[in-house]
Order: structure tokens, then sequence, then C-alpha cells
């Protein structure tokens, strides 16, 4: 008897944006490098399982909630999270702190146990083993399920394909069937009664009906065709600009490298320079959201620019000891203002965390990390010890108005 194929929403979204990344992710079994939206995703997954833990008989306190939080975030380093820096990472944890803080303040006095969180389905159906992890289960009587999924990336919109995926499993599972009949014995048969994604950083709701069985149909053939083509190994590459740009198997493709990928050891080629991408055949028109990231890149070009031309401009009035020079048009002038670096924030983020300083700054930039000098509230003590970490530097500053 042949195996059934191991299968998920997304596995079936990764093929469909290119086999080829399919093929090196689950045939090769190559990981992926870590990403930073990922690890804040699953961190906040992690909270609203502590809270609505069907096993737990009391919810947690707000208080609980961002300990349980904070410990796990720290079980791993800022790029094990896939972070750019340290700092970056405490932006992402403060994002973190001020979602559940402002969850709790629209949701804690109507808390409820659902019927399971985080439930892991595995729903063996038409050769395939369809593997699904449920954020929320909410049971509505009568048979009628609510699946919850928390969303936590900046934006939320409608996933037809997650929403179909999650209707043909639990109007199928016998697991989920069996956990309804524990507290509904009398039910013989499950059906969806809503589909809601819920996203996390606007406290925003989005609730769907349940689709019609010609959808799910539908739905369904183009599942089978793409576990089809995994079985008959069709991997050819589909590249695009946008899905080639962020991919971790460049170096290793084809489509760059001119070569098959035949083995693991290959994978190592991924830190070597990359091919040019090949010109698309032909010019599409470019939607709002090309032209405005077009927009964003050119605005930021033109800053950058700004923003070295500034530097020449200090370094030759400090060098010509000008505090005030002027151009036909415009006059500028330098602003000296003295202040606190700290230069080594991985020891300033430790210090804070002992002195029991970190939750009243979330993200230790200079700016409010020297702040807290001026804090009344912070005992001399932690002052000279913070101070001691710091130099003074002047900053000098460059401003330019219109010659009057």
């Amino acid at each position: 008897m042949a195996r059934n194929l191991s299968f998920s929403y997304s596995k079936m979204g990764m093929y469909k944006e290119c086999p080829q990344k399919y093929k090196f992710r689950y045939v090769h079994m190559l990981p992926e490098q870590p990403k930073y939206y990922f690890a804040f995703g699953s961190a906040l997954h992690e909270v609203m399982e502590y809270i609505y833990n069907p096993a737990n008989p009391a919810f947690p306190t707000l208080g609980e909630a961002l300990a349980f939080f904070e410990k796990y975030w720290n079980k791993t380093t800022f790029d094990q999270k896939g972070y750019a820096s340290v700092e970056k990472e405490l932006a992402g944890y403060a994002e973190g702190r001020r979602i559940i803080e402002a969850y709790y303040a629209k949701h804690a006095a109507d808390f409820f146990h659902p019927l399971s969180v985080e439930m892991k389905s595995t729903l063996d159906i038409d050769g395939l083993s369809l593997i699904s992890i449920l954020d929320r289960i909410d049971y509505l009587g009568d048979g009628q399920i609510k699946i919850l999924d928390y969303k936590t990336g900046k934006t939320v919109q409608r996933e037809p394909d997650q929403l179909y995926m999650y209707q043909k499993v639990v109007e199928n599972s016998p697991a989920i069937k069996a956990l309804v009949q524990q507290k509904d014995p009398g039910v013989k048969e499950l059906r969806v009664g809503q589909l809601s994604f819920y996203h996390l950083p606007t406290l925003h709701e989005m609730t769907f009906e349940r689709a019609p069985d010609k959808e799910i149909f539908e739905f369904w053939q183009g599942v089978l065709k793409v576990a089809d083509n995994i079985r008959a190994a069709k991997f050819d590459p589909t590249p695009g600009e946008n899905q080639c740009r962020w991919c971790d198997y460049r170096n290793i493709c084809p489509v760059f490298t001119g070569k098959d990928y035949n083995g693991p050891t290959g994978f190592a080629a991924r830190g070597s320079s990359l091919a040019p991408m090949p010109a698309p055949a032909a010019e599409e028109p470019k939607s709002e959201q090309d032209l405005l990231s077009e927009k964003i890149d050119r605005c930021g070009a033109l800053l950058d620019e700004a923003k070295a031309l500034q530097k020449e401009i200090i370094a030759l009035m400090r060098k010509n000891n000008f505090e005030r020079h002027f151009g036909k048009n415009y006059r500028a002038e330098l602003a000296r203002v003295e202040k606190l670096e700290f230069t080594d924030k991985a020891k300033v983020v430790e210090l804070l965390r002992t002195l029991k300083l970190i939750a009243k700054v979330l993200v230790p930039t200079q700016s409010t990390v020297a702040g807290l000098l001026t804090d009344a509230s912070v005992p001399a003590e932690a002052k000279a010890k913070l101070k001691a970490f710091a130099k003074t530097t002047e900053d000098v500053k460059l401003d330019i108005e219109k010659a009057e």
C-alpha cells in the first residue's frame, strides 16, 4: 500500500510559489534561514496558547502573560530569531509587549475557555496525510465550529486557500469530531459556523462565512493536482523578481547557477556571489503597489544623498572653523549638542535587566537610556552604574534654511 503524502497548507503554498524551492526545502530537507517575523509570530502564538489553555482553570493575569512572553522571548538570541541586531530584536520585544497589553485591555473581561488551542490535526484523506495546526477552536453549539487563526504580519487579508483548507480539515477530522463529542455527545456531524483571522497588532478580527461545497470541491481538486505534481517530481523553477529576491536558495538554484543541484554538499555555495537575474520576456504593467515601492526607493536614495552631503558640509565647515555659512539660496549653521554614547549595547541591555529598568525603556536606544539619567524615579546608584557605561561625545548637526 502506497504511503500517504505528507501535506499541509504551507507546503502547498511553497510549491505554488516555486516547485524548485519546495524541492530544496522538503525533498533535500535544506532549512531556510531564520526569519524574524516567524519568531515574532511564534512568540505571540505561544502567549495566546498560554492565555486560553483549556487545561488551566484560571486565566493568567496581564503580569503573568508578560512574564511568560519575556521568558519565551529570551530562550533564543537575536540572530537565532533572525533579527539583524540586538536593537531590532528589542524593538520586536517592545511591540510584542504592546500587543499583549492592548489585547488584555480589550479582551480580559470576556476571556473564555475554547474547545482547543494550537491543536495539531493529522487527517488521512485522498492519499494525503494532511497536517494542520489550528490556533483556536471554539464550539458554537449544535455541531457548529469556529476556527480562529492569529495573524501577526503588517497586514491581514482574506486568504481563500487557507480558509478552504481549514474547512476541509474541520469537517472531516475524526479527532476534532471526538473532541466536540466530549462536550456534546449527541453531535453526529461537524460544520464550520465561522472562520476568522485575528490580526493581533491592530486587534481586528475578520470573520468569513462557510464556503459553499462547490468552492471546496474545486479547491480540493487543485490540492490533489499539486500533490500529483509533487509525486511526479515536477520541480521546475518558476522564477520571478519578488519570490527570487528573498529566497534562501538562490546560490544553489539552477536559475542562477545554470546547474542542477544534486545534494546537500552544494548548499555551502549559499555564501557565494549570485548571478544576475534574467530579464523578463515582456514588461508587465506596474501595479500601484509597485509604483509606491519605486517612489519609496527613490525617496530613500535622495535622503541617503542628502545625508552624505550634510556630512561633507559639516567636515568643511569644521575644517574652516565656520559656525555659519551661506550659499546663494540657503544658509547652513552648525549646532553642537553634548551627548552620552553607550557603545556596548549587549552589556547595557544586561545591566538594564539587572537594574530592573528594561521595561522602563522597552527599546534601549541611545536616547531612551540617556533619558534614564534624568528620570527622577531612577535611583542615583543605578544612574551611576549606567553612566559608567557611557562616554561623552559632541554631536554636530547641520541646520539648513532658506536664506532671506
